[in-house]
């Protein structure tokens, strides 16, 4: 059977989110480092075609980190061919546990818990963490999601299921938050630990990931687009799963 024959009936869910240039990024960023459609050539020149520039920083809407943006000898986009870009999806639906409590970590039980219902995750899979903090974009604020004292509360990933999934030979981990670590866990330590460490491992991982909540849990395929940038450390990207109903 071609592959042909096997795509009619599929379904497709874009997991990625539309960005402008008020779209919400990291604080940190320098001034001027957005900045979206800017013409440097337009139809009123003798071309008869408009062209426009993108200045955008690697890490901005929906995006992959590869390990160089945390570690100065870490593997660049140049080191990850389309062998890491269509790759099947697990997704670890934690939202209700979220909506309990907003520092939620997922935790090595949960990854036991899912292979005890749906069998072992697949060597060369992604994983991602379902927690619904999709639906607060573009609310920068309540992505934050500060509490009264100026505490910020959001959703992330333990050490321990990271070292579990890395065990199980996934390729890369994916979120909907602004940040891998629990948002308390990174302020308590200082530093964006469980993130260092992800791409310490070698793996990549997609933040700020869109509507998993029409995605199954098991069975479908994510596919990652990147611009072929050699040595991009991060890019925006455009992610889709794919599925049968």
């Amino acid at each position: 059977m071609s592959l042909w024959e096997l795509h009619q009936g599929v379904t497709h869910v874009d997991l990625t989110h539309e960005i402008d240039e008020n779209s919400p990024y990291w604080g940190g960023m320098p001034g001027g480092a957005i900045e979206l459609n800017t013409t440097i050539l337009d139809f009123d020149s003798p071309y008869n075609l408009r062209i426009q520039r993108q200045t955008v920083p690697g890490q901005f809407g929906t995006h992959i980190d590869f390990p160089g943006h945390f570690h100065v000898d870490g593997a660049l986009a140049k080191d990850f061919g389309i062998d890491h870009a269509v790759l099947p999806l697990v997704v670890i639906d934690k939202h209700a546990d979220v909506a309990e409590n907003a520092d939620y970590a997922v935790s090595v039980a949960d990854i036991d818990a899912y292979e005890e219902q749906y069998g072992a995750i697949p060597t060369g899979a992604f994983v991602a963490f379902r927690s619904d903090w999709h639906k607060r974009w573009p609310d920068g604020g309540a992505l934050a999601n500060a509490d009264e004292n100026g505490a910020l509360h959001s959703p992330g990933w333990s050490a321990d299921a990271v070292t579990a999934l890395h065990e199980r030979g996934v390729v890369g981990i994916g979120h909907e938050t602004l940040d891998t670590d629990p948002a308390v866990d990174c302020a308590a330590a200082g530093d964006l630990a469980i993130e260092r460490y992800v791409l310490e491992l070698g793996l990549i991982q997609v933040e700020l990931l869109a509507n998993l909540d029409q995605v199954p849990v098991h069975g479908a395929l994510i596919s990652i687009g990147w611009a072929r940038i050699a040595d991009a450390n991060g890019l925006p990207v455009r992610a889709w799963a794919t599925f049968r109903q």
